[in-house]
């Protein structure tokens, strides 16, 4: 009987050393696996971190040109309220959008009767184009 004993002892000895190895072959697996898992975390940091760094670049940019274009509009708008001739078109063209007469122009903007009548020609023109359409859909 101390036989049997000592070979169930030996089987549960062999046994305990299987099962170890095989935890122990688990472990190293898992181990592998958690390195490349964060060598992978790393790369994709790696990666948020550069766009980042870009959206910000660029965000920072991207207000520069807006602080340029809006110089550029308040300088623009400034040469454009020095500049006589400019005022008296801008408001010639209103005054004819509203119906005005090449001699209203004339007298109102203070821009000469030429002038006045190409810009009653040019607003003809424009709107006769604009009118072609909705007359072709009546027809």
């Amino acid at each position: 009987m101390a036989e049997y004993t000592q070979l169930i002892m030996l089987g549960m000895a062999v046994l305990t050393l299987l099962a170890a190895a095989i935890c122990i072959h688990v472990l190293i697996r898992v181990k592998r696996q958690e390195r490349r898992h964060q060598a992978l975390i790393n790369v994709l940091r790696n990666e948020i971190r550069a766009m980042t760094n870009g959206s910000i670049g660029m965000g920072k940019r991207l207000m520069a040109i807006e602080r340029t274009l809006n110089i550029t509009v308040e300088k623009q708008q400034e040469l454009e309220n020095r500049d006589p001739g400019v005022l008296a078109y801008n408001q010639a063209a209103k005054l004819m959008e509203m119906g005005a007469s090449v001699d209203d122009l004339v007298r109102n903007c203070g821009i000469g009767r030429p002038e006045a009548e190409l810009m009653a020609l040019l607003h003809r023109e424009l709107h006769s184009s604009e009118m072609l359409p909705e007359q072709q859909q009546r027809h």
